[in-house]
């Protein structure tokens, strides 16, 4: 028995339900405009016309937040669905492309994409003119399924079955101070002598924390007198005599204005891997990036 559904009676707007679905997972016009890549005012507009077009109030102000009501909660969890399935339709149609000409994006930590992307990525210019470049650098793991990004540079193996991974290298992380700060604290010839020392943290140092144990340091939260949640700006307070920091040693060993700390201690291991969804990888444009980055950063 066939289902016969009522296609006239059906006028959702996808672009509408978009905006909204945008705008609840990002609290704001603003912020959501900026996801979108659109002007506020029409990101705004199509909002509303959502809101008369089903008859309902879906957000309420709450400072500059929005908030939803109950009826957008309830409508929220239907157009992420459609969200999602969007999602699968321009994967698999992006996945089946032959073009080359088109848009890459890439995601790679603040400081891969600082360090060591810059002169690959220009040599991929080079290789294939064709092809745009979006570089996004954070330190979160942006989530491929919803295509944040077509290629991403993580270091950590993705778990997810539907992600191909590559591993390009194994490298090491040790700490790093400015001479100056290490006289300071009277030269530090031992870990215990890093007790009292100032070191540099992130948001979350659970992690941190941990390597610097297997790495012989023992610390507590109370060591981190500077937090930040940025690679770069962790970088540039080491250098600048702040405090103790962590980084990989091709990085570090490159840089004049710091030093190892206590030289002898075991490194931190740091893998680095290639990793794009199993959909796009059947695309020509992604399959000839992604060859590329493995070969120049292996």
């Amino acid at each position: 028995m066939q289902i016969c559904m009522n296609w006239r009676s059906i006028k959702f707007d996808w672009n509408r339900a978009r905006a909204f679905l945008v705008t609840a997972e990002e609290g704001s016009l603003s912020a959501a405009a900026r996801a979108l890549g659109m002007v506020q005012s029409t990101l705004g507009r199509q909002v509303e016309a959502l809101e008369a077009e089903l008859g309902v109030t879906l957000f309420e102000r709450a400072g500059r937040r929005l908030v939803l009501t109950r009826n957008g909660r309830d409508l929220l969890e239907h157009v992420r669905a459609m969200g999602e399935a969007a999602g699968q339709v321009s994967m698999s149609a992006s996945g089946q492309s032959e073009l080359i000409e088109g848009t890459i994006r890439i995601s790679a930590t603040e400081t891969f994409a600082a360090k060591r992307l810059p002169p690959v990525i220009a040599k991929l210019r080079k290789f294939q003119p064709e092809i745009t470049v979006e570089v996004c650098a954070t330190n979160k793991a942006v989530d491929l399924n919803r295509r944040e990004a077509d290629i991403a540079l993580r270091h950590f193996r993705p778990t997810q079955t539907e992600l191909i991974a590559r591993k390009l290298s194994d490298d090491n992380a040790f700490l790093y101070a400015a001479p100056d700060y290490l006289a300071q604290i009277g030269d530090p010839s031992t870990p215990a002598a890093l007790g009292d020392a100032d070191f540099i943290g992130f948001e979350n140092n659970d992690v941190y924390l941990k390597g610097l144990k297997q790495m012989g340091v023992e610390i507590t939260e109370g060591n981190f007198r500077l937090i930040t949640d940025s690679h770069n700006v962790h970088w540039e307070l080491v250098k600048a005599g702040a405090g103790i920091g962590v980084t990989m040693d091709l990085i570090g060993d490159a840089e004049p204005q710091v030093k190892r700390v206590l030289p002898d201690l075991a490194p931190v291991p740091v893998s680095t891997w290639l990793v794009t969804h199993r959909e796009l990888n059947t695309s020509r444009r992604v399959r000839i990036v992604f060859d590329f980055l493995a070969e120049e950063l292996s």
